[in-house]
């Protein structure tokens, strides 16, 4: 389809960053591994999960719309899938809210639900305004695209600057 041809370099770079964050995601927090605090993992486990699958979806997305032979509806049918499931995610952690409020504030909430939320929620638009009109509807889908690739990026940030403001387990055994 010539529509996603003209789109194939965006989709590329956005994956190929996606792919590449996510690797980088890892090594931080492997690199950062004797620095968790062991009474309370959940707290990392709850804010890694999110931003690696916001990345994810990124990668996903740009992936499947590089398929060559797309036809509207089934492009539109990709972007809409992998949004719904993003969108079901986001709105599990903005439900959840209230059994996990030793971990999250306000800031916490919009940053990992309700900003990822509105971002899938442009791209689902994007998607069906694709099928009626692809130039419009791509651009929606890719300022959807970019926006969750910015909040995972300072969300990846966030992980890391919490990952080192720990002591390494081992200075506890210096003192």
């Amino acid at each position: 389809m010539n529509e996603l041809a003209r789109w194939a370099n965006l989709y590329l770079l956005i994956s190929a960053a996606a792919a590449t964050l996510i690797g980088l995601l890892f090594v931080v927090i492997t690199l950062g591994a004797e620095r968790f605090v062991q009474d309370d993992p959940a707290k990392i486990r709850m804010y890694l999960t999110p931003t690696v699958l916001y990345f994810a979806t990124v990668l996903l997305l740009a992936a499947l719309l590089t398929f060559p032979n797309h036809t509207r509806f089934s492009a539109s049918l990709c972007i809409c899938l992998v949004v719904v499931a993003g969108l079901v995610y986001s709105g599990s952690f903005l439900i959840g809210w209230r059994h996990k409020k030793k971990y999250y504030g306000l800031q916490d909430r919009i940053v990992y639900s309700m900003l990822p939320s509105a971002a899938y929620g442009l791209r689902i638009f994007g998607g069906v305004l694709f099928f009626h009109n692809p130039q419009r509807g791509l651009t929606l889908v890719a300022a959807g695209m970019l926006a969750l690739l910015a909040l995972a990026i300072r969300n990846s940030w966030a992980i890391a600057v919490d990952v080192v403001s720990y002591p390494p387990s081992w200075a506890a055994t210096l003192k």
